[in-house]
């Protein structure tokens, strides 16, 4: 036989057709037999008989007809109550006649092949009335016939382990499916727990015992058929389950209004969990924002520039590390404080609002304080780096200095007080004299140092320099010496001239010599001095004029080796003299304490010194270049990466103001907008390194740019925050577009409505600007209205409205309660004809957590009907949308 078909729905897949070769299988032809004949006197029996040979009792048609009658419900032609062929060949096609007026189109099933008892035929007739009337009008979750009472079975059985129903042979073998659909809805009447997979005899006969004593389905199947076949025959199984659907469909009905009620209480418990992780995501933010910036606002010095140093390299680290997830969860929270407002005005709830200062513009508040306190910040440390620097450069300039006065000093004090002149002969007067004159001289030419090493000291306690004291008490030392020394000097020169009458003559050699090689020794001195001087620049242009000056200096030496060779020529004259005339010297110059060696001695040191400022010059001149590459190396990277960010901001701020197409071509277009942006974070980082480069290498400015790194990651984090709102407000509109039933064409004269209002092209109207695009849409109201309104679209107080909000509130004028009524509708379904619903009744058809978040919020049922356990449903209404809603 052929499979057959219906004129609207092929309720049969095709591998469901009649097969004849299937009941070449004696195994699968007896369970048809039995299921089919259980099944068929089943419904004869309301009309008070039955059948005991499938094949033989259907013949003369008349119980045919009559089997008909009862699963239809309707009345068939009279049928012919003679005993002739032909009478019974009529009945059989009224029988058939009647299948077919049903939408069955029956394919090689003719009256001829029942009335002859043609067993193949005749179970083919049965299973196509089992299909039209048993099963084609089961339909599950927008499935029907053989697919919805199979995704049936595999809903009802999901729960229980060690059953997988997925056809309707092999997977029933062990009888556990069967136990399973009665323990779904009446556990009382299975122990499931003590079945065990192992023993499908005892399963199967449990299930077909209790299905036909208590569930009035009579034994479609053996257990010992079962178990021995290969694969039951899948016909006679869907025939025998198919009566557990039927009988258990009103218990559906009451699944199905559960069902709504836990998605109602779904939706509600999701939004009181987005608030509590709301709290704790602003409370932490702002806990760390309270302990960070007291660290930022610190502003206590450090006294070594390797402390200075750790503090920015800790500062860099706060913006490298830390800083950065801060950032993302504050944008993060005010996605999730949109989405959280956005489902509970489409849940038609009241707005959420947060803990005292935890509001988004407390949070934004706090946000601009740690900035600030940031910016301020990093002007410090660097100000303070380059004055750490500048101390330690004249620390170490005032200890060279004092050294050298030292140690010229040196025995000064003593020299000045020795009285040698009352006792010594008139030369050796004179040349007290002479050698007196000549350290005046040398005094003299020590002034410039001294005053230099007081405006030294000067400066470094303007600059607040930390070892301040011991400075301090150096110079005071240095200046009361001097003073002494000034004091001294003019003391022994009056005492001097006191005995010069009495003095003739003194030595204009050695004289000559003192007050020549005195300058001298000062000049290789302070080249010496200026030599060994450490030197500080910032460009190549001061290192080039550092550069310069030395090469000045190296111009001026052979006339200092002419002068040098002068000196050393009247040393030498002196020499002649005492050997020509026997002089009786003691063997020193009695005007200075320069010899010929100390000036051999310094000029080769000043030689010496030479070479080595060459060297440093030079490597300080490279150092500077690689600085100057640097900073064209950062510059060449802002000046794109500047410019981009504000292009982007832009053509994001001109895609979220513009109505070009529909909300998920806005969407999807912000969203390649996000992806290009996000792929241009190497770029950032990049950046971000040679500004690290810039940094070590104490480089303060760049006049090649006029981007900083501050400009740039301000503009960075502007945007990825501008991107994800932007997104965000697209999403939820989408939403409120979605569950208010908003057409596009509505969407897109709320939006030319509200770009024509929002005079500044910022994305918000004023109170003003919203009060007059209200009136533009008909609505005639007063200063009160207006202020409801305005409660409703701006709950937080910020004189704006939002695009979203505008949208929101339009479509909440016309705002559908169906969810009340439904969820209301459920709870009358599962009371039933009773004004009270038990406690009992809740447990049993709701999952235990939403069970008991409804009893909680029903009252206790008082009327004269009342029983103990009773629960006034109609209070949860109250409880879940308030009194205005239902």
């Amino acid at each position: 036989m052929d499979h057959y078909d219906a004129d609207e729905n092929n309720y049969m897949a095709p591998e469901d057709d009649w097969d004849r070769d299937l009941l070449l299988d004696p195994a699968w032809e007896k369970q048809q037999r039995k299921t089919f004949t259980a099944w068929c006197n089943s419904h004869l029996r309301k009309a008070g008989t039955q059948i005991e040979n499938i094949e033989e009792d259907f013949r003369d048609g008349l119980k045919l007809m009559l089997l008909l009658e009862v699963i239809s419900g309707e009345r068939l032609a009279k049928p012919e109550r003679g005993k002739m062929r032909v009478h019974k060949i009529s009945n059989v096609n009224k029988a058939l006649d009647f299948i077919a007026s049903k939408g069955v189109k029956l394919v090689s099933i003719g009256a001829e092949e029942i009335v002859d008892g043609n067993a193949k035929m005749t179970l083919g007739m049965i299973w196509t009335i089992i299909l039209r009337f048993a099963i084609q009008d089961i339909s599950v979750e927008e499935t029907s016939a053989k697919e919805g009472l199979l995704l049936w079975c595999q809903r009802k059985t999901a729960p229980y382990k060690n059953v997988n129903i997925q056809n309707f042979h092999i997977s029933w073998k062990d009888g556990l499916g069967f136990c399973a659909l009665i323990h779904r809805h009446r556990p009382e009447l299975i122990d499931y727990g003590k079945l065990r997979k192992d023993d499908p005899m005892t399963n199967l006969n449990t299930a077909f015992d209790v299905a036909e004593k208590y569930l009035d389905i009579p034994k479609m199947l053996d257990a010992e058929d079962i178990i021995s076949t290969l694969r039951p025959d899948e016909k006679a199984v869907m025939t025998y389950v198919s009566c557990y659907y039927h009988a258990f469909s009103g218990k559906q009905k009451a699944e199905t209004a559960a069902n709504r009620i836990c998605k109602v209480l779904a939706v509600n418990q999701e939004n009181e969990q987005l608030m509590e992780d709301y709290e704790k995501l602003a409370s932490d933010l702002l806990e760390w924002i309270r302990r960070t910036i007291p660290w930022l606002e610190n502003r206590a010095p450090e006294n070594t520039m390797q402390a200075m140093q750790q503090k920015l390299e800790d500062f860099r680290d706060y913006r490298r590390l830390h800083k950065p997830p801060k950032v993302q969860e504050k944008c993060q929270l005010e996605i999730n404080f949109n989405t959280l407002q956005t489902k509970l005005r489409l849940s038609n709830r009241p707005a959420f609002m947060p803990s005292e200062g935890k509001m988004v513009s407390d949070i934004a508040n706090a946000w601009g304080s740690l900035e600030g306190a940031e910016k301020g910040y990093e002007e410090w440390l660097l100000n303070e780096i380059r004055r750490l620097e500048r101390l330690d450069h004249l620390a170490e300039k005032f200890r060279q200095k004092a050294a050298i006065h030292e140690a010229w000093t040196d025995g000064k004090e003593e020299m000045l007080q020795h009285r040698d002149y009352e006792t010594a002969t008139l030369s050796e007067i004179k040349a007290l004299l002479k050698k007196h004159e000549a350290f005046e001289s040398d005094l003299a030419a020590h002034q410039d140092r001294v005053e230099q090493i007081a405006a030294i000291a000067q400066e470094l306690n303007e600059l607040d320099y930390y070892d301040s004291p011991s400075v301090n008490a150096r110079c005071q030392r240095i200046c009361d010496q001097w003073d002494a020394l000034g004091a001294l000097t003019q003391k022994r020169s009056e005492a001097l001239q006191r005995t010069e009458k009495l003095l003739e003559t003194i030595d204009q050699l050695y004289l000559e010599f003192a007050k020549r090689a005195a300058p001298f020794n000062n000049w290789m001195e302070g080249a010496m001095e200026d030599l060994q001087d450490t030197f500080i620049v910032h460009t190549i242009e001061e290192i080039q004029g550092l550069s310069t000056a030395h090469e000045q200096f190296k111009a001026t030496l052979p006339e200092a080796d002419k002068e040098r060779q002068a000196i050393l020529g009247i040393h030498n004259e002196i020499a002649k003299i005492v050997q020509t005339y026997h002089v009786n010297m003691a063997g020193t110059n009695p005007y200075t304490t320069i010899n010929p060696q100390e000036i051999n001695t310094k000029w080769d040191k000043v030689r010496q010194l030479v070479p080595q400022r060459d060297q440093a010059l030079i490597e300080e001149h490279a150092r500077q270049q690689n600085n100057e590459r640097l900073r064209r190396q950062f510059a060449n990277q802002a000046n794109v990466i500047g410019p981009w960010i504000q292009t982007k901001m832009e053509e994001i701020g001109r895609i979220s103001i513009e109505m070009h197409g529909t909300l998920e071509d806005q969407l999807n277009h912000l969203r390649q907008y996000e992806k290009s942006i996000v792929n241009y974070k190497p770029k950032i980082d990049q950046l971000e390194g040679d500004h690290q480069l810039i940094q070590e290498a104490l480089i303060f400015d760049n006049k090649h740019t006029n981007y900083t790194m501050e400009h740039i990651r301000v503009g960075w984090e502007q945007l990825l925050t501008t991107i994800a709102r932007t997104i965000n407000e697209i999403e939820n509109q989408i939403l409120t577009r979605d569950a208010k039933g908003i057409s596009q064409e509505q969407l897109s004269e709320f939006r030319a409505s509200f770009n024509h209002f929002d005079r500044k092209k910022t994305g918000f109207m004023d109170m003003d600007d919203f009060k007059k695009c209200l009136i533009s849409l008909g609505y005639n109201m007063g200063e009160a209205e207006f202020a409801r309104i305005m409660s409703i679209v701006d709950p937080n107080r910020l004189g704006v409205v939002t695009f979203q909000a505008f949208i929101d509130f339009m479509s909440r004028e016309t705002a559908d309660t169906d969810t009340a009524d439904q969820v209301m509708a459920s709870f009358k379904v599962l009371a039933g004809d009773k004004n009270y619903i038990l406690a009992d009744e809740l447990r049993r058809e709701l999952p235990p957590d939403q069970a008991e978040y409804c009893i909680a919020r029903m009252a206790p049922y008082t009327g004269p009907d009342a029983v103990p356990g009773a629960l006034d449903y109609m209070s949860f209404s109250t409880a879940l949308y308030g009194e205005s809603d239902l």
